[in-house]
């Protein structure tokens, strides 16, 4: 494939973008970067959030993990249709009620100023460090097919992605993210349907027929029942309630456009929606990875299972021609955009409000903000940059996964944090509250490495997380005081 036609796609899907950025951020404030004026249309939201919660991580290692684990997945995505209800019911309610922008404010009124800046650096370095992965793995797959073959140095390739995201998110935020999700999502169901259309062709099967020789084959295994594996159900569904409870509910960037709704009614449609399609969604991806694995037989293609994630894109650029080839490219490019424009976004808001105090310092004029704001958001970028590029120089894929793994332990104090808030009346000694956040993490990470070894065998698997979330909980008891009003 032409790496010239390549980069023409790209150029030209990166124009449909900015004329999108144009007609959406004319006009746009702080508080259009911020919330979106409140204005967003609930349906757009939901459907835009779907690209923002598939990244290219999803749209790579979903369909190769098939060939190993197959469709085990779903088992989460089940546990996400409950935590998508707890946001929903519980969370979403009182951000709308209490009129937050940044979700961490709600710590301070519960707890205290320590534990305001503890929740929003716990998410900061969360978001930092999966953001950059997600758009690592990305990137490396564009640079391995197409730009090393001319001669484009890594760091350059990162650097031209960063520009163009700091471009179409410097001005209109949430605003312009909103509608820019909605393309990208488009963009990225388009490369899904489309392969498993091309595939099923060229495995000379209707589409029923495929879908049927899926659903009546091994690879549509869902049920897990040994407890000891890391795929057994209830892991993985308890797991996935938490996981969309802390990274969806929890999370400032998803958060940010469920905020940019008119009112909560509107939000809570938008939740319900948004978690349906996804589901639906999740299992194409699914299905494609049967598919794929179908095709790798016929094919003699060996699939390595270390390296599964190397299944899609190595089917869609050799066997798919020009046009599978170019669909996939925007598909995956597609997937990467909200990896990172959401999170500068969030992390722009998040340090701005949580650690600047840009809305509670009066004598700031509204430029004076932009200024502080337009800051901020070039410093993220700079910092996403340095942190995909570093990924790159560590160029160990263990070491990387280890390290984005890692990050994800860091919802885990979250968790804790607001479901002691949620569901207790007690206030903590909040100067120690750091210290609780910090061992929550560090003990999970231990008992991963030494369960087995006392149990004979279990393994953790994203139940974890819950473990994470009930540590942060027993030491808050441990430092909690006497009741407090309720903001609920």
């Amino acid at each position: 494939m032409s790496s010239t036609l390549i980069l023409i796609c790209v150029f030209i899907y990166s124009a449909l973008l900015f004329l999108v950025v144009w007609l959406t951020s004319r006009k746009a404030d702080n508080e259009s970067y911020f919330i979106g004026n409140r204005s967003s249309r609930w349906y757009v939201v939901a459907y835009g959030m779907i690209g923002a919660s598939l990244s290219g991580v999803t749209f790579m290692s979903v369909p190769g993990a098939v060939f190993t684990t197959q469709f085990s997945y779903m088992q989460i995505v089940i546990g996400y249709l409950v935590g998508y209800v707890i946001i929903a019911n519980v969370l979403m309610p009182v951000y709308y009620r209490l009129n937050l922008t940044s979700i961490y404010t709600y710590l301070e009124q519960r707890f205290g100023n320590v534990s305001y800046k503890t929740g929003s650096m716990f998410f900061i370095l969360s978001r930092v460090i999966g953001a950059s992965f997600r758009m690592y793995i990305v990137v490396n797959v564009l640079q391995t097919f197409v730009l090393d073959k001319m001669g484009v140095p890594f760091w350059l390739t990162v650097l031209i992605f960063i520009i163009l995201i700091l471009l179409y998110t410097y001005e209109g935020g949430v605003k312009t993210i909103v509608w820019t999700d909605t393309l990208q999502t488009s963009f990225m169901l388009l490369a899904l349907v489309f392969s498993v259309i091309a595939i099923s062709f060229q495995l000379d099967l209707s589409v029923g027929d495929l879908f049927s020789k899926v659903f009546h084959s091994s690879y549509s295994d869902l049920f897990v029942t040994d407890i000891k594996s890391p795929n057994y159900f209830w892991k993985n569904f308890l797991g996935g309630a938490a996981i969309a409870v802390a990274m969806t509910g929890l999370d400032q960037e998803m958060m940010q456009k469920n905020l940019s709704c008119k009112n909560i009614g509107e939000a809570k449609k938008n939740m319900f929606v948004f978690s349906a399609v996804l589901f639906f969604v999740n299992l194409l991806f699914l299905v494609l990875g049967a598919i794929l694995c179908f095709y790798a037989q016929q094919k003699g293609i060996t699939i390595d299972p270390k390296h599964t994630d190397d299944l899609f894109p190595g089917v869609a650029l050799n066997y798919l021609g020009t046009i599978g080839g170019l669909i996939f490219i925007i598909g995956l490019i597609s997937a990467a955009y909200p990896s990172a424009d959401g999170a500068l976004t969030a992390l722009t808001t998040a340090f701005c409000f949580d650690f600047l105090g840009i809305q509670k310092n009066k004598s700031l004029t509204d430029q004076k903000r932009k200024h502080i704001r337009y800051t901020v958001h070039i410093s993220f970028a700079i910092v996403l940059l340095l942190t995909i590029v570093l990924f790159r120089v560590i160029n160990n894929d263990a070491v990387i996964r280890n390290v984005f793994r890692a990050a994800s332990y860091t919802y885990g104090p979250l968790l804790g944090l607001y479901t002691f808030g949620f569901f207790t009346k007690r206030s903590v000694n909040d100067k120690w509250v750091w210290l609780v956040c910090i061992m929550s993490p560090i003990a999970c990470y231990f008992l991963n490495d030494a369960v087995p070894v006392w149990t004979n065998g279990y393994k953790f698997g994203f139940e974890l997380l819950i473990v994470n979330g009930l540590l942060t909980i027993f030491g808050l008891t441990i430092i909690s005081k006497k009741a407090v009003p309720s903001l609920q």
